[in-house]
């Protein structure tokens, strides 16, 4: 069942339209959707392997969890939705941080999708056991913990080494940056 979701202006004005998410992508419609970051003390952050049934980037490691913001719904509660849909995970509001906001605007598939979105970015320090998260078929091909040191290599060669989504280096080192603040690393 497709999603319906609220169109917000070029500058992230709500316009009080409502339409489903694949008109939205057809028409290139600005729209927002939420990030969680999820990281713990130890110096680790959560990646999810986006699905190899994904139209984009299938396959690449991105963040922890990732959604469309449904129609009427605040950040807050999409947050804690898709973070219970596509890992398993129940937080609560308190265990979230808003980190910032990204504008994200990009064509795919010979320009059938125009991805025009704003990440509404939020991290969260939790103690994961990552062997009691449960994926999201259709979301999440794998899930894994690496240190903040192996994130960091990785994104040094996101360009050659097919693991991170190589346009997004510069917002995934202000996510790590934003973390290590919160950690006094």
């Amino acid at each position: 069942m497709e999603e319906y979701i609220d169109i917000v202006t070029p500058k992230g004005e709500p316009t009080n339209k409502v339409v489903l998410k694949s008109e939205a992508h057809k028409n290139g419609w600005y729209h927002n959707t939420i990030h969680l970051w999820i990281y713990n003390l130890e110096g680790e952050i959560l990646l999810q392997q986006r699905s190899h049934k994904k139209a984009i980037h299938p396959l690449l490691w991105d963040v922890s969890v990732a959604g469309h913001i449904d129609a009427g719904e605040t950040f807050i509660e999409a947050a804690l939705r898709e973070t219970k849909e596509e890992i398993g995970l129940e937080l609560e509001a308190r265990n979230l941080d808003k980190i910032g906001v990204f504008l994200h605007e990009s064509t795919y598939e010979n320009g059938t999708i125009q991805d025009n979105e704003f990440h509404q970015v939020f991290i969260a320090n939790v103690n994961i056991n990552i062997e009691a998260l449960i994926p999201q078929k259709d979301e999440v091909e794998a899930l894994k913990l690496v240190t903040f040191h192996t994130f960091e290599g990785l994104l040094e060669k996101s360009i050659s080494n097919n693991h991170f989504i190589s346009t997004n280096a510069s917002y995934y080192k202000f996510v790590l940056d934003r973390i290590k603040e919160k950690i006094n690393l």
